[in-house]
């Protein structure tokens, strides 16, 4: 079914924005009933291709929900802006009645009774929760495949991989699967597969979308969930329903901000950027990455946004051996559990042991140690910002690669010491507790997209969409350019 909108004449549902879907229902241009049917039979036509939506329910009980929507609609009743969407949970994440896997064989058969925080939001807002969306075992890797749902295809090239962790979300969404996205990022999930798959992912300011259930409340600050969409305006609808504080999660942002507007006061001639590239040769990048982002930074110049390049003034180096300390400590209490278990050892990934064993080593002065870094590379941060308002980097250092592989082992003939050094990368916003979104820089000659992080100053997230929704205006060759298979 097609309908009238002011997005596109006569467009499909499948293909409005979360902004003109929510519109459109609204207005009672199209009933709940048929946006669930339509996006049922997206799925039954396009996720056999890339098994990016898992653990889908019954159609019958979702169409039931849907009718109810209808109905609360006619009686003058909408629960929010996300009211009658069909929504898929990244399979992370905890909706009561639904499996709950995180890819793990040791998680296979798990079904939460509760929905975590940020379920908990999204339901409040009105979608219904049709499944989940696949990720690597344990959110691990940028690369999404698990031994229980299989591997996730990227939506431009299906022998490629989708990125990860979010890997299902942003194929999801760049297929035409699901109007909006949630997802989450410890290392660059939100971001690579949003940069992979040519949609929009956001890190939101740490605590900005508190998380909860969790084991440790006080020191895991490396993971954060947050938004992935088509539209930046849509990234920042759903980040408004996402975000605020709760006493669950102490150290969440206390202060409101409105994420649910156009902006359209922002002016792009004041935005200094400082480009921060390959980080003066030290982190690896394939052919033609770099250039890319440039290009989608001469677009941003061409709004009048100063751009030069920039220096870390720090050593990466320093930063990234930090940054596994604290990765390593958390993954290790993270796995405990799982291992206790009978042949849990067995039915881990090796990647996973791997993050595990590191962490048996560790020290209390290891890790106040690394938090010391940290803080120094904190500090140096805000130094920069002295004399630019964002930091860009590109969102990856290799372009989508076979998806047989289970990570690059080496890049330009550099070997990686590291199943994650290949995403290096992301790794400056997480550790710093910033904002940053990636957004679509462009395309390769095999047809493979890329993205840019923007990374703005603490808790600028507004700054960081606005930005991003000004260069959205100027990049549609790039934003608008669908996956050709579907």
């Amino acid at each position: 079914m097609a309908i009238n909108s002011s997005q596109a004449p006569d467009a499909p549902i499948t293909d409005l924005s979360g902004h003109a879907l929510s519109q459109a229902i609204h207005a009672r241009q199209v009933s709940c009933r048929e946006v669930m049917q339509a996006y049922l039979q997206r799925i039954e036509a396009v996720n056999p291709k890339v098994n990016a939506i898992v653990s889908l329910q019954d159609a019958g009980g979702l169409l039931a929900q849907a009718d109810g929507r209808d109905r609360q609609l006619a009686r003058g009743e909408s629960m929010g802006w996300m009211h009658g969407f069909p929504h898929a949970v990244k399979d992370t994440a905890s909706a009561a009645g639904i499996a709950m896997t995180m890819g793990s064989p040791l998680m296979r058969h798990h079904v939460p009774q509760v929905d975590g925080l940020a379920v908990q939001r999204i339901r409040a807002a009105g979608c219904i929760v049709i499944g989940k969306t696949n990720v690597p075992e344990f959110g691990l890797g940028s690369h999404t495949f698990n031994e229980v749902f299989g591997r996730t295809c990227n939506a431009y090239d299906l022998g490629k991989t989708a990125g990860g962790s979010s890997g299902g979300a942003a194929v999801a969404l760049a297929t035409r699967m699901l109007p909006v996205a949630d997802g989450s990022d410890m290392m660059g999930s939100l971001r690579n597969p949003a940069g992979w798959n040519n949609v929009f992912g956001f890190r939101p300011s740490q605590g900005r979308v508190p998380m909860w259930p969790a084991p440790d409340l006080f020191i895991s600050q490396l993971g954060t969930e947050g938004p992935m969409a088509r539209h930046v305006q849509d990234l920042g609808l759903l980040l408004g329903i996402q975000s605020g504080y709760s006493q669950n999660a102490p150290l969440s942002i206390a202060k409101y901000l409105d994420f649910t507007g156009t902006y359209e006061d922002f002016d792009p001639k004041k935005a200094r950027i400082g480009w921060l590239g390959d980080l003066a040769g030290h982190l690896q990048m394939e052919p033609g990455i770099l250039d890319v982002c440039e290009h989608a930074l001469q677009k941003m110049q061409g709004l009048g946004c100063q751009v030069e390049p920039m220096a870390l003034g720090i050593s990466p180096e320093a930063v990234w051996q930090a940054g596994l300390v604290w990765r390593f400590a958390g993954n290790q209490v993270r796995f405990a559990p799982f291992l206790a278990k009978p042949g849990g050892r067995a039915q881990m990934k090796p990647e996973a042991l791997w993050e595990f064993d590191q962490g048996l080593g560790l020290s209390a002065s290891d890790l106040m140690a690394a938090s010391v870094q940290r803080s120094a590379f904190y500090n140096q941060l805000l130094a920069l910002f002295e004399h630019c308002d964002y930091l860009a980097l590109p969102t990856a250092q290799v372009w989508p690669f076979d998806g047989g592989l289970r990570w690059p082992s080496h890049i330009n003939g550099v070997q990686m010491d590291a199943y994650c050094r290949w995403m290096e990368v992301t790794t400056y916003a997480t550790f710093a507790g910033l904002p940053c979104i990636s957004v679509p820089a462009g395309f390769n000659d095999q047809g493979l997209p890329m993205g840019l992080q923007i990374m703005g100053r603490p808790q600028a997230d507004t700054q960081v969409l606005a930005l991003a929704a000004a260069y959205e205006k100027v990049a549609q060759e790039v934003v608008q350019r669908r996956p050709k298979d579907f």
